[in-house]
């Protein structure tokens, strides 16, 4: 099987951008990738990619060229970037091709999150400020807290974490700092969860350029190589968003097995990452896929966000970007955005949010509904 290198990264800004397409920025994001790799739209063999709500990934051909390439959009909810990327790496592993893309974009009008209700038209849910998943991972959060004794003022650190990473990523939307008790004193949501633990709809678009490892070094000097790519869907019993049952079983989520088969492939384990990107939709999410990951106890969460750990210079650093709550969630972006900070730190190119110490395993999670994880361990 052909081992598989990431050549060239690419993206548009992430938050609020007027009168640019979703489209068009994910065409930002695609001539940004194949400009890093030196090389041009001609030389591109396939693209996989797609969005949520920003339309179909393949008439980006009519911006970038007609070269007759194949195309294939992906939809998997929050995770279809990592789903695209999981697919073009297997089209390269298995010989059909020998460089190509993958891409992911999205535009999320505001409150877009939110699920609608009522009839002829009325969305009287959401217009009250409801949301059946922000109320979903507040109860998840809550039980795992009652569980394992999560306070809200760890959940108050991640979300300052968050932002004072977004602050020194110039591609973040939400580049202002905020202290604990401001995140804290921000209005309740859905108990324990206020406003500025969560993340926003948002927009943006982000590019790979991929490529057989044994030809890398003809795009870039310093390649990131794809140890692992893989999806995982939810069991019977788990607790997911948007699913048709509560627990049942307790059975283990799609993050897990994602996580256990992304270990497996790459032949380590949690201790020998140097770098995680974990989906934070909201504060509690990071907390609870920090486990979910295999890079703590139930409970460990509460004493190492407490003493730094997580920071950027601390011994495990989670969401070196600023995560979803400081980039806002374009849907079919946000996994890919993870990548592409994981290939700057792995580079050594990631400016003022550089993880010190030479990182050389990096590692990214997304989550999404009704219960989708994608996994991706990389190496320099």
């Amino acid at each position: 099987m052909t081992d598989v290198a990431i050549v060239g990264i690419g993206m548009h800004e992430f938050g609020r951008t007027e009168d640019v397409s979703g489209l068009q920025q994910g065409v930002v994001a695609v001539r940004r990738a194949v400009a890093d790799a030196g090389i041009g739209w001609e030389d591109v063999q396939f693209a996989y990619g797609g969005s949520m709500a920003a339309g179909a990934a393949d008439t980006m051909v009519s911006h970038l060229g007609l070269t007759g390439l194949q195309f294939i959009n992906v939809a998997n909810g929050c995770a279809t970037g990592g789903s695209a990327l999981f697919t073009a790496a297997n089209a390269i592993q298995a010989g059909a091709y020998d460089v190509g893309i993958a891409v992911g974009f999205d535009k999320h009008e505001r409150g877009a999150f939110r699920v609608r209700t009522g009839s002829r038209g009325k969305d009287w849910y959401g217009a009250s400020g409801l949301a059946l998943t922000t109320q979903f991972f507040a109860m998840k959060i809550n039980r795992y807290a009652e569980r394992y004794g999560i306070t809200p003022r760890t959940l108050a650190r991640v979300a300052a974490k968050a932002y004072r990473n977004g602050a020194e990523n110039p591609m973040a939307w939400r580049r202002k700092p905020l202290s604990e008790d401001e995140i804290l004193a921000s209005p309740m949501l859905s108990y324990p969860l206020t406003h500025y633990m969560f993340c926003s709809p948002g927009e943006g678009g982000v590019a790979l350029v991929l490529c057989r490892a044994d030809q890398a070094h003809r795009y870039t000097a310093t390649p990131t190589y794809l140890r692992a790519a893989v999806v995982r869907s939810r069991r019977f019993g788990s607790f997911e968003v948007l699913s048709p049952w509560i627990a049942l079983e307790d059975a283990p989520g799609p993050t897990v097995d994602a996580s256990r088969a992304a270990y497996e492939m790459a032949g380590i384990g949690p201790d020998d990452v140097d770098v995680a990107q974990l989906q934070d939709t909201e504060a509690g999410a990071e907390v609870m896929h920090m486990a979910e990951n295999g890079f703590c106890e139930d409970g460990e969460q509460e004493r190492m966000i407490a003493e730094g750990e997580t920071e950027i210079s601390g011994r495990l650093p989670v969401n070196t970007d600023g995560g979803c709550i400081a980039n806002g969630e374009p849907i079919g972006a946000s996994g890919l955005r993870q990548v592409y900070e994981n290939v700057l730190q792995l580079r050594g190119d990631a400016g003022t949010r550089q993880v010190p110490g030479d990182p050389r395993v990096a590692y990214t999670h997304v989550y999404g509904a009704p219960g989708i994880s994608a996994v991706t361990i990389l190496s320099r």
